[in-house]
C-alpha cells in the first residue's frame, strides 16, 4: 500500500516546519510507501526552499508542486490531489491542526467500513478538541452546517475538517469534477460523494485551534462569501 498526504501551504514557511518534521517522521516509522506533496499556492514568502531542505527516508518521498499566482485553497487541494499516485490520497492542513498520528484512525475506517472515503471529525462522539475557536467563529460553524444540511442534503456535523482520506479511485474522480477554488471545496466534494454513489465514513480526530489562520473571515463580506460559495454548488454542477 502506499499512501499520499497533500498539504496545501500558502506564505507557510513557518508553520510548515513543525507539521513537516512530525509528518516525515512519523511515516518513516511506517510500513508502508508514501509521498508528501506540498502545493505552494502562489506563496510570496520562502515555503518552497524551506520545504526542499528536508530531507527522508528510504520509503518516504517528499514533493512541492509550486505555481502563481495565488489560486485558492481548493485549487491547491485539487492539484495534490490529481497529481498524488497512492491507493490512499489524503489532505490535511499545513498548519497541524490535527496530528498526523490520526490517520491512523482514518485508514482503520476502510478495513471497519468498507468506505471510499473517511472524513476527520471535531463533532462526533470521540472527538477531542483541545483548544477551541472564538465564540462567533464557533457559532458561524454551526450556522453555516445547518444552512448545509439543508441545501445539500448532506448530514456530517464537520465538513470543514482538513483531514480527509480517499481512496484512488475515488480521489481522481471526485476532484477532477471540482469546480470551487475556494475553502468551500470539501462541502462541494462530499456532495459530489453522494451523487456519484461513494461511501463516505466519518471518524474522530483530536483538534486544536492554531492562530494566524492564512485563512480569515474578518469582515462581513468575507463571511458571506463563504455562503455565496456554498449556495454555488448545485448551479455550477
Amino acid at each position: 500500500m502506499k499512501i499520499s498526504i497533500v498539504i496545501p501551504a500558502y506564505n507557510e514557511e513557518d508553520r510548515i516546519v513543525q507539521t513537516l518534521e512530525q509528518t516525515l517522521s512519523f511515516l518513516s516509522r511506517q510500513a508502508y510507501e508514501s509521498e508528501v506533496l506540498v502545493v505552494s499556492d502562489g506563496s510570496t514568502d520562502d515555503t518552497r526552499s524551506v520545504v526542499e531542505a528536508f530531507k527522508t527516508a528510504d520509503r518516504v518521498s517528499l514533493k512541492v508542486i509550486e505555481y502563481f499566482p495565488n489560486a485558492g485553497k481548493g485549487y491547491a487541494v485539487k492539484t495534490g490531489m490529481l497529481a498524488a499516485t497512492g491507493d490512499i490520497i489524503m489532505f490535511m492542513d499545513a498548519d497541524y491542526a490535527v496530528p498526523i498520528e490520526e490517520i491512523s484512525k482514518g485508514l482503520q475506517c476502510f478495513t471497519d467500513n468498507d468506505c471510499d472515503i473517511a472524513i476527520g471529525s471535531r463533532a462526533i462522539s470521540g472527538a477531542d478538541v483541545v483548544d477551541h475557536q472564538n465564540f462567533f467563529r464557533e457559532l458561524s460553524a454551526k450556522l453555516y452546517t445547518l444552512i448545509q444540511t439543508a441545501y445539500l442534503g448532506i448530514f456530517y456535523k464537520d465538513t470543514q475538517c482538513g483531514f480527509k482520506l480517499f481512496t484512488r479511485n475515488a480521489a481522481h474522480t471526485l476532484f477532477a469534477m471540482q469546480k470551487l477554488n475556494s475553502v468551500i471545496f470539501d462541502p462541494e466534494i462530499l456532495w459530489l460523494a453522494g451523487k456519484h454513489s461513494f461511501h463516505v465514513a466519518e471518524f474522530p480526530v483530536m483538534w486544536r485551534h492554531v492562530g494566524n489562520s492564512r485563512i480569515q473571515y474578518d469582515s462581513l463580506k468575507k463571511s458571506l462569501f463563504v455562503f455565496q460559495e456554498l449556495f454555488r454548488i448545485r448551479r455550477l454542477h
